[in-house]
């Protein structure tokens, strides 16, 4: 899998922007992919070392809009540790912007 399949997008919210100060990023990740295959993916695409990875799955929600209801789709995600020093530059703009 390539490495650009593998990370789909950041996840971002108010959490997320807490542990990228820490050296924590979150990303959403394909759901066949594993830890290792996470790993390299992060070092390749933004140019860190990764310390550690962890991944959960998020479980669908039900969801209604009107008489439809349905459910939300289950994803992966992975929280990755980089190198004291090393930041991901996709997070960095946003810090500081309260």
């Amino acid at each position: 899998m390539d490495a650009s399949q593998v990370i789909i997008r950041p996840v971002v919210s108010e959490k997320t922007y807490v542990l990228a100060e820490v050296g924590k990023y979150t990303f959403r990740v394909n759901d066949r992919a594993h830890k290792t295959q996470i790993r390299q993916a992060v070092e390749e695409l933004f140019d860190v070392k990764v310390l550690e990875v962890r991944t959960s799955s998020v479980k669908s929600k039900p969801k209604r809009r009107g008489h439809t209801s349905g459910r939300t789709r289950q994803w992966k995600k992975a929280i990755v540790q980089v190198r004291e020093g090393d930041s991901i530059p996709i997070f960095r703009g946003l810090e500081g912007a309260e």
